[in-house]
């Protein structure tokens, strides 16, 4: 690094995130890799090293994964909504054609000219109340054990929520469309097992016209590849990161890495995942949070990262980036910084801050484009540390890009990928940050940025708690659709465990997940909360046959188990400095449109 870029540090810093035997086979296989090292550890310093922790409450054998056995056959059958149960109040609804003549009918769509049926059978269901009180209760008889794709037939003539069961389990909601035509919407690769299952439709907020459901066998999830490219981006990127994607990629569609997300450099959470389900994750998460223009607080997460790199595991990063505003703030509401005022159309990424400061000072670039440079190197340099001490980073920057609630998401796509290609060139060419894997989290279609600067893409997906989490495989496909499949696709931010029984399945095996903290993992008191998750299915989740954690994480590289430090003074708190903004569910639509 020259010395330029060193000033840039410096100035930045004055200034201102069947089964079962296989899996067991594959975890149980050994991979050559060197042992894990780290630089630049300074062995007088004691608070490093590795003390007994406490015994977890309970230990737990491995459970192997587990589903019934899955035969693939094909179907088509057709289920009429006039012969399906349904609640008081509904009523079948069966107008004759319209004549040949006829240019315009609410009933006939694109049927008018033709003088035939827009509906199929004897008629359609209609008169739903739009309290959500009233549905149809399909009864179907599936041939086999397999995913299968459900289709309804129905016409609205404005966006009606609806939500579907199987066997009384909710597993899906999705809009009508409005232009009162009879349209399919699909639901793809439902589970269903042989023999009798009934499928509930409920719209919540409006009344449709049903007409049919057609359940046909999937061939969607059967596309769902795990033949990730271990090239990094980063042509320049070291050899500790390209080691870990390297790891990765191999493992990917094996097994998931698990991870969780840390609120302090305590590592309360860690040892209580630990204490309840006797394994340690392999990937800590925390978000560095700068308050406006200082850093401090930043300092305690990078030497936190270090030391949990120096123990074994691995490192994932994002960053809750209070916009450079005299209102600064991570959410778009509660400032008034925005990124379009930053835009510039001069290359900015490789010039070192007193070329930048000229610009500003000549009004060629604004202030605000001053403020993210000098935010950015701030932050360069806090992964400079973790880069000199050998660190790999999982590096999620401008995280749920595709939402409006944090500035980097609510002044446009075109500049939010400005931002996103600023970020990338300025750490990977600039300060020559090798060590980082970048992981894209923007979560729609229209906030893709280029696939040269990204090698994960990942989902935040939060549901409300009495739903099923489940393996979120629709989310998965929708995910690998947009960004193709030499990507890894990972789960980098949730409130449930995804099941791994599912996942496998469902052919959805996450790269990774990371549990956010607070509710979604603990009590006020500190104790492990069964709101999103019970303790049987995390317990389950972590001794898996298709989870990876630490202990397991280690021995696959090589190297000597090495556990975490445990201080039983620590008391674990549902303190949530930033809360996700995503409740229900991720930007990726499960809709009829995937």
């Amino acid at each position: 690094m020259n010395i330029k870029k060193f000033i840039s540090f410096f100035t930045a810093a004055a200034i201102t995130v069947s089964v079962s035997a296989s899996c067991d086979k594959k975890k149980k296989e050994k991979k050559s890799a060197d042992d894990i090292s780290i630089a630049e550890i300074d062995p007088t310093d004691t608070s490093a090293e590795p003390t007994e922790p406490a015994s977890p409450a309970e230990t737990y054998p491995d459970f192997p994964i587990s589903y019934p056995e899955i035969e693939k056959k094909r179907t088509g059958d057709v289920y009429e909504a006039e012969d399906a149960l349904m609640t008081e109040g509904l009523r079948i609804e069966s107008p004759s054609a319209a004549p040949a003549d006829t240019t315009s009918s609410e009933n006939s769509g694109n049927n008018a000219q033709t003088g035939k049926k827009p509906y199929s059978g004897d008629g359609y269901v209609t008169s739903f109340k739009p309290d959500g009180s009233t549905f149809v209760l399909f009864e179907v008889n599936a041939p086999s054990n397999q995913h299968y794709d459900l289709s309804f037939s129905i016409s609205s003539k404005r966006l009606v929520d609806c939500r579907v069961a199987v066997n009384d389990k909710e597993i899906s909601t999705f809009k009508t469309m409005d232009d009162g035509e009879f349209t399919l919407i699909t639901l793809y690769g439902v589970f269903l097992t042989k023999g009798k299952s009934t499928i509930e439709l409920r719209p919540t907020n409006g009344n449709i016209k049903l007409d049919y459901l057609k359940m046909s066998n999937n061939t969607s999830l059967s596309s769902i590849k795990y033949d990730a490219d271990e090239k990094l981006a980063n042509k320049e990127a070291g050899e500790s990161a390209k080691e870990l994607m390297s790891f990765m990629t191999e493992s990917y569609g094996k097994y998931t890495l698990t991870g969780q997300y840390a609120s302090d450099e305590s590592n309360k959470e860690l040892e209580l995942v630990y204490q309840t389900t006797g394994k340690y994750p392999v990937i800590r998460f925390s978000a560095m949070h700068n308050s406006g223009s200082s850093f401090d607080s930043t300092f305690k997460d990078i030497d936190a990262c270090a030391d949990w790199y120096r123990r074994g595991g691995i490192v994932g990063l994002m960053w809750y980036w209070e916009a450079p505003s005299k209102k600064p703030s991570v959410y778009a509401k509660d400032t008034d910084f925005k990124l379009s005022a930053a835009v510039t159309d001069i290359d900015i990424s490789e010039l070192s801050q007193e070329e930048i400061r000229g610009l500003y000072g000549e009004g060629k670039i604004s202030e605000q484009c001053y403020g993210l440079i000098l935010d950015l190197d701030n932050m360069a340099g806090q992964l400079m540390s973790l880069k000199n001490k050998g660190v790999p980073v999982l590096w999620r920057p401008l995280h749920e890009a595709s939402g409006d609630w944090f500035w980097w998401g609510a002044d446009g796509t075109d500049a939010y990928k400005w931002l996103w290609n600023l970020m990338y060139t300025r750490y990977t060419k600039y300060f020559e940050l090798d060590n980082l894997i970048w992981v894209w989290n923007g979560q729609s279609e229209d906030s893709l940025v280029d696939k040269s600067t990204f090698d994960i893409a990942s989902l935040d997906i939060y549901l409300s708690p009495e739903k099923d989490f489940g393996s979120r495989y629709e989310q998965f496909l929708a995910l690998q659709k947009i960004v193709g499949k030499e990507k890894l696709i990972a789960l980098s931010e949730c409130s449930t465990l995804p099941d791994m029984d599912l996942s496998f399945r469902d052919n959805a095996v996450w790269s990774f997940f990371g549990l956010w903290y607070g509710k979604y993992l603990c009590d006020d008191d500190g104790n492990f909360a069964e709101m999103y998750t019970s303790k049987d299915a995390f317990v389950r989740a972590y001794n898996s046959d298709g989870a990876l954690s630490l202990d397991e994480y280690i021995k696959l590289k090589g190297g000597e188990e090495l556990i975490p430090e445990y201080d039983e003074s620590v008391t674990t708190t549902s303190a949530e400095t930033v809360p996700p903004e995503t409740t229900e569910t991720t930007a990726v639509s499960t809709d009829a449109g995937l």
